[in-house]
């Protein structure tokens, strides 16, 4: 009741009505234009009356706008302590500028932790930095370990096609290579000095000579035993015979036939005992002929000892007696010396071949070539120039590229390889140290996640052919020896891909027991902006960007809070910071400033909207245009504008959508349109669910819900998903149901439980803008604005324009927490307060929807009633 009086000023109304609800009451008043707007009336003399039933539906209430202060949280440039950037100590580690707590701890306990499996993988979105991260934090680490060891492969004498493995001490491997590069440039000119050297040809000659003189004894005595008997020792074609002797000369077949019998007989017999002596004799030559080939071996034996002892006691007095080198060289020097004839005359098989112009390859010629690669060393893994422990990033994670490969050379239509091809692979380069791997490239490369497992599992690199494990080729290749693996893998990917393999791979718990999860967004407080402050210092300096002025430091802060969407975080991506950095230095380039400011990294951010919306620009233009219905003026019942957010790629917007509700009698169903056509998705078909629970629990708890509602987004020709609608939703079936209009100057956004609570939701940023965008290109009147979840006040960083509309009253935010709330905003009615049977007053919105929901339930039994009247009829 107001009371009698010449004028009641300074209140405000909200709701909706027209001048004639006023007549007979008042003497005078100013219609407010808007829901919110001071109403000044000057009631009639003894005007006694109840003002509710005059307004019918008005209501003088004040409702809560959010300040300008409340939607946007700036940096306060005057706390920054510099002028630019360049005055700041500048921070290049990541992993100090940026703080990821839980993420640093893993890395700490996941390196720190020696036990088999504990190997870490780090999650977060694309563009956390997590490769740098993790790359930095390691290599500050390892800095202090052992260095590593050096790895080569050597030729095995024994198997030829199992090549032996050599663990040498840090920058032992390349020395040792180049010594066995300088004895085999020697060797051949040491052997040939040797034996070609006087001494060893009178040793030669003594040996071959005292051969000679045995045969020739031999041949002696043969000839004076034949003498003897009357008979000649000749040396034919066939070999030795013998013939009689008549005189000194050798007799003639005729002369021979000539004799008596009995001399005839006797010369026979003689010729063919002289002839099994001589045999006898000679069967004793292969013997004496190996005899003086073990000798002559035993020479060069000795010779070539002779010659390559020196050099070979060099390299072991190096190798400081190590047993694996020790063992390599005697096996090179015991081949050399097996070899010695080949290698001499290796000479006369090149000129041969530069004859025939056949190009000398790998086991081509099989001269001394092919003998000499034998006794090279093949450096697997030199650590000459570590710093420590190694950290290694291998960007191309193909499955030899991380275990190694064996290498062929195509020669006559063949493959050939030898240990000399054997190459190195990620793990061998990162042994004893850390590999860091991106997760997706590991898992999309054939065999690469299968061959990785492997190794962790069995703690040893084998190199093996990817062809040669699925049988596809048949060709002989190398086995080399297994090496011994002490690493620890770092695998970055975004955390689906995490959770996946944590789902799937049941190996993978076993070998990545350590989670670094990395944060988007860290506490924008004094000791965390003076860290991500010097950060940026160091990606000015790092890519020598121009120093950035505190304004532009600020504007980026500020920034940073916009892209998590939150007043009291900053985000952690970056590569969009690092990217919006160059861009800045560009334009503050382009506007001929030394340094970058406010202005300079607004425009960056515009530009690069500017770059990404022209779908949103298309949007807008079709609302503009009424192609897209969408009404910012007005009221309207059943109808009301929700909000949604559009992604493509990194950039976000939002847009309106006009949304509308029918009702009828029916069976307490409220059907989604969207859901029945499938372009719902199941959280927003969730939240439509909500609506009928809220319904039935708060107006017809008692009896059934008789009414059957349907709700449809309009013009939406794609899917529909999450529940952020579900608020305009229920205020739109409200207005439906008691048939009071809604102000069509304002959006909604929020999602709403079945208690009536309007819960928090995501882009509410992007969303108010959207709507922003529209009303201000049909012009800003004051009465439009946006109701968003209270929630979601703290979220708010919103457009610099957004903000001034906002300052000057022009645009209008209300944070609202309960639909009740939300209702009398956008109705301008109370919405009531049930007594204690439930009832609640008939002029609120609460107590028009249980009207009419009760005369839907009445006339729902009565049609029921009617029915079986008929039926019994």
């Amino acid at each position: 009741m107001l009371p009698a009086g010449p004028a009641v000023s300074g209140l405000r109304l909200s709701g909706y009505f027209t001048a004639e609800s006023f007549t007979g009451v008042l003497s005078g008043c100013r219609i407010p234009e808007y829901p919110g707007e001071a109403l000044i009336i000057k009631l009639k003399p003894a005007a006694d009356f109840n003002f509710m039933q005059v307004l019918n539906r008005g209501v003088f209430m004040d409702h809560r706008k959010l300040s300008p202060a409340e939607v946007y949280q700036g940096c306060d440039v005057l706390q920054l302590s510099f002028e630019t950037t360049d005055e700041l100590q500048a921070l290049h580690d990541l992993s100090q500028g940026v703080h990821q707590p839980r993420a640093v701890q893993a890395l700490k306990f996941g390196v720190g932790i020696r036990q088999h499996g504990y190997n870490i993988f780090a999650l977060g979105p694309s563009g956390m930095g997590k490769h740098t991260f993790a790359r930095q934090y390691l290599s500050r680490k390892f800095e202090d370990y052992p260095y590593p060891a050096d790895w080569c492969y050597v030729n095995n004498f024994e198997t030829p096609g199992r090549p032996r493995l050599l663990h040498l001490p840090r920058a032992w491997g390349n020395s040792l290579a180049q010594d066995m590069e300088k004895i085999i440039q020697e060797v051949p000119n040491a052997l040939k000095g040797a034996f070609e050297s006087e001494e060893y040809q009178n040793r030669v000659q003594a040996i071959q000579q005292e051969f000679k003189d045995y045969q020739q004894g031999v041949f002696e005595d043969l000839q004076e035993k034949a003498r003897q008997r009357n008979l000649s020792l000749l040396k034919t074609p066939s070999g030795l015979s013998f013939a009689p002797v008549q005189n000194g000369e050798i007799m003639s077949p005729e002369e021979f036939q000539k004799l008596d019998e009995d001399r005839r007989k006797q010369l026979e017999k003689d010729m063919e005992e002289m002839q099994k002596e001589s045999e006898r004799m000679f069967q004793r030559f292969p013997a004496w002929q190996r005899d003086m080939r073990q000798k002559l071996e035993e020479l060069n034996h000795e010779v070539a000892q002779y010659a390559l002892g020196p050099m070979i006691n060099e390299i072991r007095e190096k190798s400081q007696h190590n047993p694996d080198v020790s063992s390599f060289l005697d096996a090179v020097q015991e081949d050399i010396i097996k070899n010695v004839q080949t290698i001499l005359e290796g000479d006369k098989h090149k000129a041969q071949e530069q004859k025939q112009q056949h190009p000398t390859a790998m086991g081509q010629s099989g001269g001394r070539e092919q003998i000499m690669r034998k006794y090279r060393v093949n450096v697997l893994v030199d650590n000459s120039r570590a710093q420590g422990a190694p950290v290694i990033y291998e960007d191309n994670p193909t499955y030899a590229n991380l275990v190694g490969r064996v290498e062929h050379q195509s020669m006559m239509g063949a493959l050939i390889t030898d240990f000399n091809l054997v190459k190195q692979g990620a793990l061998h380069r990162a042994n004893g140290g850390a590999l860091i791997l991106d997760a997706y490239k590991v898992l999309t490369n054939p065999g690469a996640w299968d061959g990785l497992k492997r190794a962790l599992i069995s703690q040893q690199i084998k190199i093996e052919s990817l062809a040669e494990m699925f049988s596809l080729i048949s060709t002989i290749s190398l086995e080399p020896e297994p090496v011994p693996m002490d690493i620890k893998v770092i695998l970055v990917g975004s955390p689906l891909i995490y959770y996946l393999l944590n789902e799937f791979d049941p190996e993978f718990s076993k070998l990545f027991k350590v989670a670094a999860d990395f944060d988007t967004r860290m506490d924008w407080d004094g000791e965390h902006q003076e860290l991500f402050v010097r950060f940026m210092a160091g990606v000015a300096q790092q890519e020598k960007l121009k120093p950035f002025h505190k304004t532009g430091v600020s504007r980026l802060l500020e920034h940073s809070a916009r892209k998590v969407q939150d007043q009291k975080k900053l985000s952690t991506h970056i590569q969009g910071l690092t990217d919006l950095m160059r861009e800045a230095d560009y334009w503050a380039g382009e506007n001929g400033r030394e340094n970058v400011v406010e202005a300079d990294v607004e425009q960056a951010i515009n530009a690069s909207v500017f770059r990404s919306d022209l779908m949103r620009e298309h949007i807008q233009e079709a609302i503009q245009r009424d192609i897209m219905l969408i009404d910012t003026q007005g009221w309207q019942t059943g109808q009301i504008n929700g909000l949604s957010v559009m992604g493509l790629g990194d950039f976000m917007f939002g847009r309106p959508h006009r949304i509308t509700s029918r009702i009828r009698l029916g069976k307490g169903e409220v059907i989604d349109i969207e859901r029945e056509a499938k372009l719902s998705g199941p959280i927003h078909s969730k939240g439509v669910l909500i609506l009928s629970g809220f319904l039935g629990a708060r107006y017809a708890p008692d009896r059934p819900l008789s009414l059957s509602a349907s709700l449809v987004f309009e013009q939406s020709y794609s899917g529909i998903e999450g529940d952020s609608a579900s608020s305009a939703e229920l205020f739109c079936l409200l207005s439906a149901i008691s048939g009071v209009p809604i102000n069509q100057a304002l959006a909604v956004t929020g999602s709403v439980n079945q208690h009536g609570r309007i819960q928090a939701i995501g882009g509410v940023n992007e969303k108010i803008e959207g709507f922003f965008d529209i009303c201000r290109e049909r012009g800003l009147n004051r009465r439009q604005g946006v109701l968003i979840p209270e929630s979601n006040t703290a979220h708010l960083m919103l457009r610099r324009d957004v903000v001034q509309a906002v300052e000057t009253g022009e645009f209008n935010i209300y944070p609202v927490s309960s639909v009740d709330q939300g209702m009398e905003i956008l109705t301008g009615l109370p919405a009531g307060e049930p007594d204690e049977n439930g009832e609640y007053p008939g002029d609120s919105i609460n107590g028009l929807v249980q009207k009419r929901l009760r005369e839907l339930s009445d006339k729902r039994m009565q049609f029921a009633s009617g029915r079986e009247q008929g039926g019994e009829s």
